[in-house]
């Protein structure tokens, strides 16, 4: 392994290629990162999801918390609970709820500007409906 670290990071390309979903939306709530574990994730390409309202894959019972959460965040610039995963719904494409683990943080430009918020997340849907079917029959 070398031991010469490259002069440039390769942001657009680490974006690009993490595995889980990595969305960011902009101060708008307006979705402008959007990677191919996003499109695997939620069923939407890029192109179809770029430029669109966040709500696209949240489900609408949720939007007014989403989005009073979401002001409270880019006001304070931080998050409630900063680095703490949670389970939260999602909606694909087809129109299937998802089960959605979800980490968001308050992006920041240099100068402590607040850009908008990143999420990652990946699919929590198997897990979740298998505890809840564990639990009912415990219960």
């Amino acid at each position: 392994m070398s031991t010469t670290a490259p002069t440039t990071v390769p942001w657009e390309r680490i974006v690009a290629d993490v595995a889980d979903a990595l969305i960011f939306i902009d101060r708008a709530g307006v979705i402008r990162a959007w990677n191919a574990g996003a499109a695997a994730l939620f069923g939407f390409s890029a192109a179809q999801a770029l430029g669109q309202s966040v709500d696209l894959i949240i489900p609408p019972h949720l939007r007014e918390a989403h989005w009073r959460g979401f002001e409270r965040a880019m006001q304070r610039g931080a998050c409630s609970r900063p680095g703490e995963v949670r389970t939260t719904r999602g909606v694909h494409q087809d129109g299937r709820k998802l089960y959605v683990d979800m980490s968001f943080s308050v992006v920041k430009d240099a100068a402590g500007q607040v850009l908008g918020s990143a999420a990652m997340a990946r699919d929590a849907t198997a897990r979740y409906l298998a505890e809840q079917a564990r639990r009912a029959a415990e219960g």
